[in-house]
């Protein structure tokens, strides 16, 4: 059965990627982005099964409107993906704070204020999927990248928690934390001032690798396979709260943990040593 669908974000890569998917397979697609002109092309080809939206998702007041107009027109909306965001990169004393406070409120909370306009819909419906895209740097950080990591750090612990507020109203939660792509993430990419006093560190050869004096990083991601694993993903019958994405996710993501949980038992010893009426 056909089903709806409400993406943010859709301009290009991965929202762009599961919005010509979904509509190939007959489903309907409610499509937002800052610049919805540019699917004009899928518009001529799949008519009004395609809903469009002009969105700038940190403007909350917008997107509640968007949203409640979206659940009004198309009467019900099965999967709310949470898509738009960008990443910001250098030291953290290389970033403004309009660059702090624009990551996080594009990364993170708007897809925590999505949540909250979506959810009384979808409890009144009866159910529904979430699906956010984040990225396997929700587990694991790299240096220059403070920011970034923060947003997606943080919209981690928000849905792992929400998740069991939610499923009791038969709304299932998934977070997707694909590695590196093949999409233009990285000439999205917003970059701080160059200090001099990093030029050497790991920012500096950031910077040198965005603008292709160095060698990029390998991106083994397809987002036309990923796309398509997460569309799957919402046809199981229970949602999987993580979908890691990628042979680079993979093995970063399970190096991390696997560190994490060794150091963690390596002080065992000392996190019980400090209960209260414990001696030594």
């Amino acid at each position: 059965m056909p089903r709806t669908w409400f993406i943010t974000g859709t301009s290009s890569g991965f929202g762009r990627r599961l919005t010509e998917q979904l509509l190939d397979r007959g489903d309907r697609v409610a499509a937002t982005a800052r610049r919805p002109q540019t699917l004009d092309d899928l518009a001529a080809r799949h008519g009004d099964r395609l809903w469009r939206a002009s969105l700038d998702v940190t403007d909350t007041t917008a997107l509640r409107e968007v949203v409640g107009r979206a659940f009004a027109e198309l009467g019900r909306i099965d999967v709310v993906v949470s898509n738009a965001g960008y990443g910001l990169f250098g030291a953290p004393e290389e970033l403004s704070d309009e660059q702090i406070d624009r990551q996080i409120a594009t990364n993170l909370t708007a897809s925590i204020q999505l949540a909250r306009a979506a959810t009384p819909h979808l409890r009144r419906q009866g159910g529904g999927r979430y699906i956010q895209i984040a990225s396997v740097g929700g587990q694991v950080a790299f240096p220059a990248m403070s920011l970034y990591h923060a947003t997606k750090w943080g919209i981690e612990g928000f849905w792992e928690s929400s998740a069991a507020e939610l499923a009791p109203f038969g709304i299932g939660v998934t977070i997707v934390e694909p590695g590196v792509s093949r999409t233009n993430f990285a000439g999205g990419a917003v970059l701080g001032e160059a200090l001099p006093e990093y030029a050497d560190g790991p920012s500096g050869q950031l910077r040198r690798m965005l603008s292709g004096d160095l060698p990029p990083l390998p991106a083994p991601g397809d987002p036309v396979k990923i796309a398509a694993a997460v569309i799957a993903s919402a046809d199981l019958p229970e949602a999987p709260l993580r979908l890691t994405l990628g042979s680079d996710a993979y093995e970063v993501a399970t190096a991390a943990l696997r560190h994490r949980l060794e150091a963690l038992e390596a002080a065992r010893d000392l996190a019980y040593s400090t209960d209260a009426g414990t001696t030594g």
